[in-house]
Formats: structure tokens, sequence, C-alpha cells
């Protein structure tokens, strides 16, 4: 029979360590991979999505753009979806209940992964917390949405002008609106024409100097106006300036107000007048007389109309004043003629 020949130990020490190897070797490839650590040094989250975009298990997962973690499962919850994570936990105290996770992009078209945003606030997130999503803002589906959206607008435009709808549809299919809107174009070109040939105000002012220089001097004297107001000069400028002439203004204004305020109230004649009735009415009754009497004067009653419409009782009164001054004037010349005193005693 052979002999069995037994194994040295140098031999099998050699075995063991190559074994030993292998094994390590394998386990630092599941055990690390990227940004995963090892199973000590990281712990896991949760978070839900309307819609996952592709993402798939082992996708990145990212705090502030920068690689902390792998997606681990991916399944349904109700109309949602759930997305389990492992992330290092150095990330504990940047992901906190303040916190969102978004679904973002290795580039424009790239895998899908999950961004969190790092806040330093909030309580931190344990062991299989959740971290509550947010809308990605600028997803490629948000701006085929608003594309979609207005093409949508854009078609019913084109509809509503093409059926003559708003000021363009009807400038488009309505051609009495076209003729109108052309012989509006005409008549601004014939008026353009005339200023430009020096026709009118306007052309005047646009063509011929002597007109501008006019207008310029115009604009000069009232700047100087204005400063000589701003300097306090003339009616105006002291009105604006002096505080004295303001003051005299003002209580002016405030008598004129204490005067009004008195006839308001009836004191004195004019507030009387305006406030009593009786006066109010004794004066249209004197009115009255005094338009009665003067329709008497024009009407020749009494001896004051008859003297202003008789002509022979004026001429005799006339008559009678022109004797009356000749006798006064024989009188004065002699008035021994007319002025005889006899002195009898008995």
């Amino acid at each position: 029979m052979p002999r069995t020949r037994s194994l040295a130990w140098s031999e099998l020490k050699i075995g063991v360590l190559a074994v030993l190897a292998v094994g390590l070797a394998v386990m630092m490839i599941f055990l690390v991979g990227g940004q995963g650590g090892f199973f000590w040094q990281r712990y896991h989250l949760k978070t839900k999505f309307p819609n996952v975009m592709g993402l798939k298990s082992g996708g990145l997962v990212r705090v502030a753009g920068v690689e902390v973690g792998t997606v681990k499962g991916i399944e349904f919850q109700g109309a949602e979806v759930e997305v389990s994570m492992e992330v290092l936990k150095s990330m504990h105290d940047r992901i906190t209940t303040n916190s969102r996770a978004m679904l973002g992009s290795l580039s424009l078209l790239g895998e899908a992964v999950v961004d969190i945003s790092a806040s330093t606030g909030g309580q931190p997130l344990e062991d299989w917390g959740f971290v509550p999503s947010a809308k990605t803002p600028g997803s490629i589906s948000d701006v085929a949405a608003g594309a979609s959206e207005g093409i949508d607008e854009l078609t019913k435009l084109i509809k509503d002008i093409r059926a003559g709808k708003g000021t363009a549809g009807k400038l488009i299919t309505d051609e009495q609106l076209y003729k109108e809107l052309n012989a509006f174009l005409a008549s601004a070109e014939n008026v353009v024409n005339s200023v430009n040939k020096g026709k009118g105000t306007l052309g005047q002012l646009v063509n011929d100097p002597a007109a501008y220089k006019s207008l310029q001097a115009s604009l000069t004297n009232l700047s100087e106006m204005t400063h000589r107001i701003n300097a306090g000069e003339g009616s105006l400028g002291q009105l604006l300036k002096d505080d004295a002439f303001a003051k005299s203004l003002s209580s002016t204004t405030a008598s004129l107000d204490q005067l009004t305020a008195k006839i308001n109230r009836g004191e004195g004649t004019a507030g009387k007048l305006v406030t009593d009735p009786a006066l109010y009415n004794r004066i249209t009754a004197i009115s009255e007389r005094l338009d009665t009497l003067i329709n008497q004067l024009n009407a020749g009653q009494g001896t004051a109309g008859q003297l202003l419409h008789d002509k022979q009782l004026y001429e005799n009164m006339n008559g009678a004043a022109n004797e009356l001054k000749g006798l006064i004037t024989d009188i004065r010349k002699d008035p021994k003629k007319y002025l005889n005193v006899r002195v009898s005693i008995f």
C-alpha cells in the first residue's frame, strides 16, 4: 500500500492565508462601494414620490450635490412610490426635518438620482426616518407640460383669429376694417407730408427757423419768469417766498372766514339781510312800491307825472320862474319902487 503523506504546517499555513486573503478581498468588494462605506457607517432613510421618473435600485443619493449613499429599494405605497436609501452617518446632522428630497439626474438626459437638501435647522432624522419630498424645479416634464400648454393656447389663438375674433381677427377677416385702416394710414401719410412741407403750425415749427426761435424765446422767458418767482421777486414770488406776505394773506383769509360766519349767523345788517325773511320781505315791498311809483310817473299821473309829460305845464312853470327871477332882479335894482313904508301916528 502506498503511504499517506501528511501535510506540513508550512503548506497548510499558506493555504489558510490564501483563503483568508480571498475572503477579505470579496468582503471588501461587497461592503465598500464608492461613497457607501461599511455597513456600520451607514443608516437608512425613506421618502415618497408620485413619480420616480425611472429611478432604479442602486441609484445615487446626493446631499447638496455630494454623493453620500445609494437607493436600496423602490416599491409602491398606494398611489405613490416609496424609496428606501442608505446614506453615510456623517450626514446625520445635515439631513433634518427641514430637508426635502427631490428627483434629479446625473445629466440632462442621464440616470435619475435622489437629491436631498442639506439643512442645519430642525431635528436630525434617525434610522429609517422619513424625508418629505418636494417637486423638482424646472424638470423636463414641467417644461414639456408648459410647452404643451403654450402650443394649445397658440392653437386656440390662431383659431380665434381665423374666426374673426378680437382686433387681430377682425383686421385679418374684415375687409371694411382693412379699408378704414388703410385710409387712416393714408391720412397719416398726408399729415406727415404736410408737416414736412411746412404747412400748418406744426409744419412751420418743424421747418421755419423763425417759429422755432420764437418758441425758444418764449421758453426762455418762461424759464426766467420761473427763476424770478423762485427768487421771490414780484407778487407771486413774494407769495411763495415771503413769510410775512403769506401770513398777511392767511390773516385776511381768516378775517373773511369770520365775516362769512357772522353773515351766516345773521349778525349785522348783511347777516340780517341774508337770514331775516321779514327784512327781505320789507325790501321787496319797497322795491314793488318804487316800481309802482315809477310806472305812475311814466304814465303821467300826478303832478310829478304831468310835469314829466305835459309840455305846456312845464312851459308855464318855466315862464313863472323867469318872471319871478325878473321881479327879483328889478327889486334889487330899485327897491324903493316896490318897497314903500309909511309910518302914521294917531
